[in-house]
């Protein structure tokens, strides 16, 4: 099995934790709620592409996507 789909490659959950700098424990619990969904598997691991795995850290964290715009506090 390819490692890859298109242009945007996939990476293993060890890789994606790293990343995301997150414990691969979060990572299979992001997998667990529904947070994250695995892309592909290579034997028994899981992949992910890396653009999923910011857009579960964005939700986790709260963090809204960048517009460009400035964000003001009231």
């Amino acid at each position: 099995m390819s490692t890859s789909t298109g242009t945007c490659p996939l990476i293993t959950g060890a890789l994606a934790a790293q990343e995301a700098a997150v414990a691969p424990a979060t990572i299979r619990k992001w997998v667990q709620l529904g947070r994250l969904t695995p892309a592909g598997r290579q034997g028994r691991a899981q992949l992910f592409r890396l653009e999923d795995v910011f857009a579960a850290e964005r939700g986790a964290r709260g963090r809204p996507e960048r517009t460009g715009a400035p964000h003001k506090r009231p």
